[in-house]
């Protein structure tokens, strides 16, 4: 089942539900806010997209993080990060089973869908 990870107050969330809505296509919406990330569903991002990726460093949140999680990154400490503060992450995430899609992009998920 695809779902979609993301918070319902979040601009580029609503145009990913949107999109997906309209298509017809069959997801599961996934506040991170309310519901969290496993972290098997993180480390699963982390080999399809690179742990890198999925922080947020421009965010509200990244700033109220305590300075000594933010420095030395690696894949453990951003997969804690996310589950311990899990709009740090960028977003929305589409995860379809066999893709992983950050962020709203109109044409990627068009690709992802038609293909």
């Amino acid at each position: 089942m695809t779902k979609l990870y993301g918070i319902s107050s979040c601009g580029s969330c609503k145009l990913a539900t949107k999109w997906l809505t309209d298509q017809g296509i069959d997801y599961d919406f996934v506040d991170v806010r309310t519901e969290g990330v496993d972290e098997s569903v993180i480390e699963r991002w982390q080999e399809a997209l690179g742990w890198e990726a999925l922080v947020n460093k421009r965010s509200i949140t990244w700033r109220k993080i305590p300075q000594f999680d933010r420095v030395e990154l690696d894949a453990g400490k951003v997969r804690d990060l996310i589950i311990n503060y899990p709009t740090v992450m960028k977003r929305p995430v589409l995860d379809t089973g066999d893709d992983v899609l950050l962020g709203f992009d109109k044409y990627a998920y068009e690709e992802l869908a038609l293909g």
